[in-house]
């Protein structure tokens, strides 16, 4: 088996879109390929084809290497419920919630399981494609790290080093993350790859030199900046583009601990909608449909909304005719009372939720982690998506239910129909589904994006990219002693 690392020098500096590219590169010339990525902290996730959970990106991975997300290639997540503290999962399933020192103490045992994962995996598939975290120069976090150059070391794994150049101070992050790391960390480092480059490669060519003789390493690439790239985020929220006026004006509270915002990335790519997501102190902007998203921390965010004033934005806008959507979390606010009883999400307590749907929910242990498919009972089209929640929700709005699922109902509609929800993420990904709900909220034409084929198109866009601007015969040259 052949692995290769990706780390980068600061969070967000391209590692997951590389090795993205790098799976759906192998997986195109017919290798056996998988990714992994030993610890991830992020709201984002999937479920699992065994039933477990991992960060987005990953299963984002999976795809591109043609398999299905598994909880091996990502044994440890880490979903932030507030600044201090996380609720961690070990192998896709739910250990408990610790605060940060506590889990600093705990990733001894954490790596046990890491390298458990990362064994089985390696029985499975040809190559590992492995994705680092945040930076290995992350001086604090260095004692007992699996998740950069501390997993690397273990497994004896090549590394390379990815820097965003669209930052600016590119050879500064190079060179001093570089710097910062061991003797073997540094040999270990095989080479660099400079990601979102703007402009003529000429001009840069005088720092790439300066760079190798330097540090004596090769620049195996300058990746170009790939305008319009939409793939599922880790965390980052993309700001959007506006449409034209006569657009469908949707817009979404960003919540502190919002989860799987992924879920709107097919709004912002549809072409009559304009979609926005409104912060912390911005003034309220004029919409058709409101949606209430996910959140890791229910109670939490219900309360900032309320700081916010937003409830009684939302408040106006349903009466003047406006409609609203709520997505897990999001639907749990939509009732009369959240109650967290054990403190699974924060301390135990209860909390008045915005009273539009006549129910309540209890958040109780046991997570629910599913694919599934189904209905959406207002048309019949056709839904697919996935579950990841706590909550047990029930009172007289859930006989009027949004969604048939496999073998049981889901959601709510007031007997208005102006407000809805569901615990189903992933709504907007069916092109037939994201139709029924946009003309139920009043979009009278437009096209949907088929999510499932544009995802295909950006990952062999990726590869292509690889292709015309990675060195992929340097690159490969250094892994063919690399073997477990």
């Amino acid at each position: 088996m052949i692995a290769l690392m990706v780390q980068g020098c600061t969070s967000d500096a391209g590692k997951s879109t590389v090795v993205a590219a790098l799976c759906r590169w192998f997986a195109r010339r017919g290798y056996s390929v998988a990714p992994f990525k030993p610890q991830n902290m992020a709201l984002n996730s999937a479920v699992t084809v065994d039933g477990g959970e991992i960060g987005r990106s990953t299963a984002l991975q999976a795809l591109a290497c043609g398999i299905e997300p598994h909880s091996d290639m990502n044994p440890v997540l880490l979903k932030p419920q507030t600044d201090m503290g996380a609720q961690v999962i070990i192998r896709g399933q739910v250990l408990g919630n610790m605060q940060a020192l506590d889990y600093h103490a705990y990733k001894k045992t954490a790596r046990e399981a890491v390298l458990s994962a990362w064994q089985d995996l390696s029985t499975r598939y040809d190559v590992i494609v492995v994705e680092g975290a945040g930076s290995p120069a992350e001086i604090n976090l260095r004692e007992n790290d699996i998740a950069n150059m501390g997993f690397a070391e273990m497994v004896d794994c090549p590394v390379i080093l990815v820097a965003d150049i669209d930052r600016g101070g590119v050879f500064a992050h190079l060179v001093g993350t570089l710097d910062l790391l061991s003797e073997s960390e540094q040999k270990r480092t095989r080479g660099f790859v400079i990601n979102r480059f703007r402009g003529d490669l000429s001009l840069l060519q005088g720092g790439l030199d300066w760079l190798e003789e330097r540090t004596g390493k090769p620049v195996f690439g300058v990746l170009p900046y790939l305008h319009g790239l939409t793939l599922d985020a880790e965390d980052a929220v993309d700001e959007q583009g506006g449409h034209d006026a006569g657009a469908l004006n949707v817009v979404v509270p960003l919540l502190p601990r919002m989860s799987n915002h992924n879920d709107f990335d097919p709004l912002r790519l549809h072409p009559g909608v304009n979609l926005r997501f409104v912060k912390m102190g911005e003034a309220w902007p004029p919409a058709d449909l409101v949606i209430l998203p996910g959140s890791k921390a229910t109670r939490a965010d219900l309360a900032f909304l309320r700081e916010q004033g937003w409830d009684r934005q939302i408040e106006r806008h349903l009466r003047y005719g406006g409609k609203l959507l709520g997505i897990c979390g999001g639907f749990q606010m939509l009732g009369e009372r959240i109650d967290d009883p054990e403190g699974l999400e924060s301390d135990p307590g209860s909390s008045e939720g915005l009273g539009w749907l006549d129910m309540s929910t209890r958040l109780v242990p046991g997570k629910q982690l599913r694919n599934v498919g189904g209905v959406y009972l207002p048309t019949g089209a056709a839904i697919h998506g996935y579950e990841i929640h706590n909550g047990v929700t029930e009172g007289a709005a859930m006989s009027r239910p949004m969604l048939k699922l496999a073998d049981y109902l889901d959601g709510a509609i007031s007997p208005d129909q102006q407000v809805m929800g569901c615990y189903l993420h992933g709504l907007f990904d069916s092109a037939e589904a994201t139709e029924s709900l946009l003309a139920w909220a009043g979009m009278t034409s437009g096209e949907a994006v088929d999510y499932a084929v544009h995802r295909e198109v950006e990952l062999d866009r990726l590869a292509d990219m690889l292709d015309e601007h990675l060195d992929l015969t340097a690159l490969l040259s250094q892994l063919q002693s690399i073997r477990f």
